[in-house]
């Protein structure tokens, strides 16, 4: 049996994340085939064909995520994790020696395990457990803000006229009808329901009780506090991407447990990131490593109540990713969580526990052990349901790309601390972010659609409106 970091001799060396990353792989836990210990490993190369971690609450899914993230930074990967419970901001803070940590790693082999702190960035929509995260309305765009205000179709016609009538304007002569955050869209759609005679014949029917009703929901929407979210400087997704001074890729953290009161924005924001991602990071095929690892928790959120076009988003977006060099992971509870289109894209898979009291629950266990590539020695259904905490079944792609044989695996402890970091120290570390800090933490509210509508409305305004569309002819400039 290998020393406990106790019983190590003085002359041992200090552990290394890096220990855990070997021959372009990081380290997920080991299985035992026959009387060997193997090694189950993420090849970095592969990681941008995404995965899947699900399992039962309680089950050790958090402390895998932990795990996932460690090895990935550790390997120079620049990691984003949605953190739903608080626990995962442990990865800024060195870990304990507990027995129960030691006793796996020795169970798995582990002759030098030990503890370490990781780089972090903290970040939060509501701006209140890290940096302000913020998007303007027009980024996100008609489709996601339809999602997140819950809207029809005859609705969110309404609303994509909103975002026409304004990019007309704009190419007309005034740049700055831009919609940036709540305000400037509730300007547009109560100029629009006042114009709506004037511009039925270019744009269509506008009623004024679908005017009421976006209104409505726009005014739920900021009692949510998702009016901290809209606005600028806008997030620049390369602030992602970042390492630390070590080459290790820093871990980005979004505090998400108040967020998750109103899961339809924390979903619809994740859809948002990753369809920044795709848009604006450049092509880049398969490298040696992803250029960014993406770990979405609770995962189920975003398929809930989606429309086809939403759903079509999101398959084109995971589809298409991994040429960015962004690897995805999906957590959620079953492999059932997610549509069967989506799932197909998901090439590693880490399954905890599932209990299957009722029939339904049978059924999806059965379905999951069918995902995997059959290991004749082992019974996959009833493993699944004989997991313990902090085991899975693992299977991984390897070699050209083809998914492993399914094996019982004891996931490594992590070298950074389980559980939460004390509001002390998750202030520390922000405070200790000078670069973002500077970048994100004052909120920018310049000229845009709401105050450009006020003035025209003003006889002053009126009159500067008219002359200053014609302000190249007049030299004037806005």
């Amino acid at each position: 049996m290998p020393p406990s970091p106790q019983s190590s001799p003085p002359d041992t060396p200090l552990p290394d994340p890096r220990d855990y990353v070997q021959d372009g792989a990081v380290l997920i836990g080991c299985s035992r085939q026959g009387h060997d210990l193997v090694p189950e490993c993420i090849e970095l190369r592969l990681a941008n064909r995404h995965g899947l971690v699900t399992g039962a609450t309680g089950t050790g899914k958090t402390v895998t995520l932990q795990v996932l993230a460690e090895g990935f930074s550790a390997a120079g990967v620049p990691v984003f994790a949605a953190d739903i419970k608080g626990d995962l901001s442990g990865v800024g803070a060195k870990g304990e020696p507990k027995p129960n940590l030691v006793q796996r790693a020795q169970e798995i082999g582990l002759a030098r395990y030990g503890n370490a702190a990781f780089p972090v960035a903290f970040w939060d929509v509501l701006g209140e457990q890290g940096h302000p995260v913020r998007a303007t309305v027009q980024e996100m765009g008609p489709l996601l803000l339809s999602r997140l205000l819950e809207l029809t179709e005859p609705q969110e016609g309404v609303l994509n006229i909103a975002f026409r009538w304004a990019e007309d304007e704009r190419k007309a002569g005034d740049p700055k009808m831009e919609i940036l955050d709540l305000k400037d869209l509730r300007g547009v759609i109560d100029e629009m329901g006042k114009q709506a005679t004037a511009l039925r014949s270019k744009y269509g029917n506008i009623a004024p009780a679908t005017v009421g009703v976006i209104q409505r929901s726009l005014l739920v929407l900021e009692s949510q506090g998702a009016e901290k979210f809209f606005g600028e400087p806008a997030l620049d997704i390369n602030d992602f991407l970042r390492t630390g001074p070590d080459g290790r890729g820093v871990i980005n953290i979004l505090s998400a447990e108040r967020l998750m009161n109103t899961p339809r924005l924390y979903a619809t924001f994740l859809l948002w990131l990753l369809s920044e991602l795709f848009e604006k990071l450049p092509e880049v095929g398969d490298l040696e490593k992803p250029k960014l690892v993406f770990l979405f928790d609770e995962a189920h959120l975003l398929f809930n109540g989606a429309r086809a076009a939403v759903l079509d988003q999101i398959e084109r977006v995971t589809r298409l990713i991994r040429s960015k060099g962004v690897g995805v992971f999906y957590v959620t509870q079953s492999p059932s969580d997610i549509p069967d289109r989506i799932s197909a894209q998901l090439g590693n898979r880490i399954q905890h526990a599932l209990r299957a009291f009722t029939p339904k629950e049978q059924k999806a266990v059965r379905a999951a052990a069918q995902t995997f590539r059959k290991n004749p020695e082992l019974n996959t259904e009833r493993v699944i349901q004989e997991l313990q905490v902090g085991e899975a079944l693992v299977s991984v792609l390897h070699n050209k790309g083809e998914p492993s044989v399914v094996q019982r695996t004891l996931v490594r402890p992590p070298m950074s601390r389980v559980g939460p970091l004390s509001p002390q120290e998750r202030q520390a570390l922000i405070v200790g972010d000078a670069a973002n800090r500077q970048k994100y933490a004052q909120t920018l509210d310049r000229e845009s659609a709401h105050e450009r509508l006020k003035a025209r409305n003003s006889t002053v305004g009126q009159v500067k409106d008219k002359i200053l569309r014609f302000g190249n002819l007049f030299n004037l400039n806005r």
